[in-house]
């Protein structure tokens, strides 16, 4: 029979696989703790030997998922992984950025521009739930088919 895995072992393993949040790295290895002056040290040295990093999660995180998601989207996720919001601030996409994501977004969904009210409601409503902000919504639904944006 094998001996379990130490908690730097498992913690080892958690980051092997893709960057995680100290929050997320905590409740992944809280089970195995044996108490909370354990889990606290492994996850200082973790962090002290730049193992793990919220920055570096941060970043990662916001480049894997701005192409999809708007910056409230992306600032509450974040949220939930531990991430304060001025750590968040600094590697959101700047308003250019977002919206040329949200037209790339309503143009892969939708094919053409919306021929009346209740389609352009769905559409906006569709970018809202992606988490864009209501302006950069607005934006993406006047310009997503504009001739000057390369796109026919």
């Amino acid at each position: 029979m094998r001996e379990p895995k130490s908690l730097r072992a498992r913690a080892m393993d958690i980051l092997s696989r893709r960057e995680v949040s100290r929050l997320e790295l905590q409740r992944k290895l809280a089970p195995y703790a044996e108490d909370e002056d354990e889990l606290n040290q492994v996850l200082a040295e973790f962090a002290e030997r730049n193992w793990q990093s919220d920055e570096r999660f941060t970043e990662a995180f916001v480049n894997s998922k701005s192409h999809k998601h708007g910056a409230l989207r992306l600032k509450q996720a974040l949220a939930a992984k531990g991430i304060d919001s001025e750590m968040a601030r600094e590697f959101l996409p700047d308003s250019e950025t977002e919206l040329a994501n949200a037209k790339e977004v309503l143009r892969k969904k939708f094919k053409q521009p919306a021929a009346d009210f209740a389609e352009k409601q769905k559409q906006m409503r569709f970018l809202l739930y992606r988490g864009f902000g209501m302006d950069t919504v607005q934006a993406a639904i006047r310009g997503a088919w504009a001739e000057d944006d390369g796109f026919e």
